[in-house]
């Protein structure tokens, strides 16, 4: 399972360990693959990191990693470092695949973000990888004013390439606006979790025994209501 998103931070590290937290209370073994993690040299927690933190899956592994905090392919680039290549990922990820239950795999930015290269020297991108996995993607949106245009353009590209693919808000908030509930109508159809903003800051065992309430059978979670969720929230 892809994880992606319609920009950078969007909250999709926090949505991964979720989603690994759900699917290992479900008793599922669960891997996270980053394959390309950028902006080391900031000194900041990985995204690998965070995961680990938060859900402690069975494996997290990062393919490529590289100083600057820019997409994969242009940090590469700037470092004067290998660019990874399209089936080095897929090949690693089947490694991960075969085992474990589940692997999400965590891609950098928005879908489209060039990551690395093709054997014939064309960027791929985080679709690309779903595309040559046959997985299904999650796509993490905010909730605020602009959602709905990005997360439409991001499942319509999915869309096209076949690639099935639910919404999870990566951070609602703790006091909702017009907007906010505004967005969650015309979203619901194809939302799969709602994750509260903060949820990163959790003490690790209160995150993972929170999880599958944020997220719904189809991520292992419990979430089958919407309407009292939101009865819930407000």
């Amino acid at each position: 399972m892809v994880v992606t998103g319609t920009d950078t931070g969007v909250g999709k590290t926090v949505v991964t360990a979720a989603v690994a937290a759900a699917a290992q209370a479900a008793g599922l073994r669960v891997a996270m693959v980053k394959p390309g993690q950028t902006g080391t040299v900031t000194g900041e927690p990985s995204d690998a990191d965070v995961v680990t933190r938060l859900a402690d899956p069975a494996t997290v592994r990062t393919i490529a990693s590289y100083p600057e905090p820019l997409a994969p392919l242009a940090a590469a680039r700037v470092a004067a470092a290998e660019p990874l290549e399209l089936y080095a990922a897929v090949d690693a990820v089947r490694e991960e695949a075969d085992k474990h239950d589940l692997v999400l795999v965590e891609g950098a930015g928005g879908l489209l973000v060039p990551m690395g290269l093709r054997p014939s020297g064309e960027p791929w991108t985080i679709a690309d990888l779903a595309v040559s996995l046959g997985a299904p993607a999650v796509v993490v949106s905010r909730a605020g004013l602009g959602t709905l245009n990005h997360t439409a353009l991001t499942l319509e590209a999915l869309d096209r390439r076949a690639v099935p693919a639910g919404v999870v808000l990566g951070a609602w908030p703790a006091e909702p606006e017009l907007v906010h509930w505004a967005n969650l109508s015309e979203l619901v159809p194809t939302m799969v979790g709602a994750v509260p903003d903060g949820a990163g800051t959790l003490e690790p065992g209160v995150f993972r025994r929170s999880a599958p309430g944020w997220l719904t059978p189809a991520l292992y979670g419990v979430l089958d209501d919407w309407r009292a969720w939101a009865d819930e929230t407000s």
